[in-house]
């Protein structure tokens, strides 16, 4: 086969990335090592930031969203027992957007099916070959059967154990990592949100965070050891331990139910440098990895596929090459401006295992300044609704 463009990956930023070159009339076939119904069970976030929403927009895939999305204005903090809210709207005039990363990704699969693009399922033993070339190709198996794709350019949308990465080699790539002792243990019931707004909370027992995913679907998360297991956990006590750790009058009014999905995520922040290596480019979390108490995961991914379909038009319409040679530098300052956030709010939020008196006086104090500054609410709310393009 041949192809102008090979995304590695089926995920949203591959399906984006595919649904935009062909908007633009770049063709491209898509590999994706999971099946379609494995990929659409994945449960993911669901906070969109404005730029995200306009790429989709663009994308020609938001009429489902435009209808049955909500918007947050604002979210609320909370220590101990002191509350506040930030307003999105009064610092930006700039929602965000609740709809879930699944829901997303159906809408794209929709769309690329209905433009006839080919995907492939469940491929295996993918290798990419003479990236640094002006003729790159991607060999992979299906079902045992060898297959070769002749291409332009390949787009690494593979996730953090794809590939893509690991086919920069190891003396160009540069990796910078953080590991966070504790995890997310996360919750999905069929039960009306506790509030219209996240609620992120600090106590002493540990973060907790209150989301949603529409008015009859929420999510909801408590920090855990890493060696947790989700056995360790029933219904009732983790529904007893979120009570214990978010404002008495939103514990008062929690609506509980059986959860329809149950699991443990670590944290780390993670980045990769280059992003781009000859003729193969990195998106999304194949090449970093953001804590999720900022939402920037898919946001993050959103902001390169930008940076790569806008490189990728100009090739293509006027052999303009200056967007794809600085792709990677331009991907990554935003890509650092996003773990930043991601890192300081994870700190602020989170009780960590060696933390001294010392280190809680400074959190509180932290929480304090922004609880009484604007300017501090406003730069919160800036990195919160999405930094620009």
């Amino acid at each position: 086969m041949k192809t102008q463009v090979v995304i590695i990956g089926g995920g949203p930023s591959g399906l984006l990335l595919s649904q935009l070159l062909d908007k633009n009339g770049i063709d491209s076939i898509v590999l994706e090592r999971r099946t379609k119904a494995h990929v659409l069970g994945r449960i993911r976030a669901g906070i969109l930031e404005v730029g995200l929403v306009n790429l989709l927009r663009e994308a020609g895939v938001a009429d489902r969203l435009d209808r049955e999305a909500f918007l947050h204005e604002g979210t609320i903090l909370s220590f101990e027992d002191m509350q506040f809210g930030i307003s999105f709207k009064e610092h930006t005039d700039t929602p965000v957007t609740v709809y879930g990363q699944t829901e997303v990704t159906r809408d794209l699969y929709a769309a690329r099916a209905a433009a006839g693009c080919k995907i492939e399922f469940t491929t295996e033993n993918v290798t990419l070959h003479d990236a640094r070339s002006d003729a790159p190709y991607v060999t992979y198996t299906v079902d045992g059967e060898g297959r070769r794709i002749d291409c332009d350019f390949i787009a690494g949308c593979d996730g953090f154990h794809g590939v893509s990465r690991t086919s920069i080699p190891e003396d160009i790539r540069r990796e910078y990592e953080k590991i966070y002792p504790f995890g997310w243990l996360g919750i999905l019931s069929e039960t009306p949100p506790v509030s219209d707004e996240l609620i992120y909370a600090c106590s002493a027992r540990g973060f907790a965070l209150c989301s949603m995913r529409n008015a009859h679907l929420s999510r909801y998360y408590i920090q855990c050891d890493l060696d947790d297991q989700v056995e360790n956990w029933s219904d009732d006590a983790f529904w007893s331990e979120l009570k214990r750790r978010i404002p008495k009058e939103a514990a008062d009014r929690l609506v509980t139910g059986p959860s329809i999905e149950k699991s443990i995520a670590p944290l780390r922040s993670f980045v990769c440098e280059p992003m781009q290596w000859g003729r193969l480019f990195l998106c999304g979390d194949a090449a970093h990895i953001v804590p999720p108490t900022g939402a920037k995961g898919l946001n993050t991914a959103a902001s390169d596929v930008h940076y790569l379909y806008r490189a990728l038009t100009a090739y293509y319409r006027s052999g303009d090459e200056t967007g794809l040679a600085g792709y990677s530098e331009k991907a990554l300052a935003r890509v650092w401006k996003a773990e930043r956030f991601s890192w300081w709010m994870t700190s602020l939020l989170h009780r960590f295992p060696d933390q001294t008196p010392f280190d809680l006086k400074m959190q509180q104090a932290e929480i304090e300044f922004l609880r009484s500054n604007r300017e501090a609410q406003s730069v919160l709310a800036q990195n919160y609704v999405g930094l620009p393009y």
